[in-house]
């Protein structure tokens, strides 16, 4: 580690401290050429598993990136979606792998989206999981209606207007 001060390479460790969540080290160091102090943070490196087979650093803004597109025209604001960015890469991390499925990433972004935007979820499912015809946005609509309110019928002959009474 260089010091940021006059970049010797030989810095020392004095103290080092694990976060709450597991996820970061806090290093404090000591630089012995110009006697400075400095803090250091080491975060795990997440690594997404494409379904290539190719790997990459995870990066919260290509997550978000992906979100935004469907929340266009929608009231969602850049502060939403950053906190959904962060959230999301929070889920990641506490589930303590060093690498992580693409897929696993879409199932972490479509809870948060979920609740923040109905619409926005909707359009971000409809590619993450292909929807194929009209019958999935309908399935993925009466699961949402089901959620928020549980006495709703999840059948689709449930649905179905009831015979006209003679």
């Amino acid at each position: 580690m260089h010091c940021p001060y006059c970049r010797a390479v030989d810095t020392r460790v004095i103290d080092s401290r694990v976060s709450d969540d597991g996820s970061s080290i806090r290093r404090r160091r000591n630089c012995p050429a110009c006697e400075r102090r400095f803090t250091t943070v080491e975060l795990m490196q997440l690594t997404v598993v494409k379904r290539s087979g190719a790997t990459e650093p995870f990066e919260r803004e290509k997550a978000v990136s992906g979100v935004r597109k469907a929340c266009k025209g929608r009231p969602v604001s850049e502060d939403q979606l950053a906190c959904l960015g962060q959230e999301v890469e929070d889920a990641l991390r506490l589930a303590g792998a060093a690498e992580i499925r693409a897929h696993e990433v879409g199932l972490a972004i479509l809870g948060p989206l979920r609740a923040l935007d109905e619409v926005a979820y909707l359009r971000f499912a409809s590619v993450y999981k292909a929807f194929d015809s009209a019958d999935d946005f309908e399935s993925e609509i009466r699961d949402l209606r089901a959620e928020r309110d549980p006495r709703i019928p999840d059948t689709p002959a449930a649905l179905a207007d009831p015979a006209p009474s003679g």
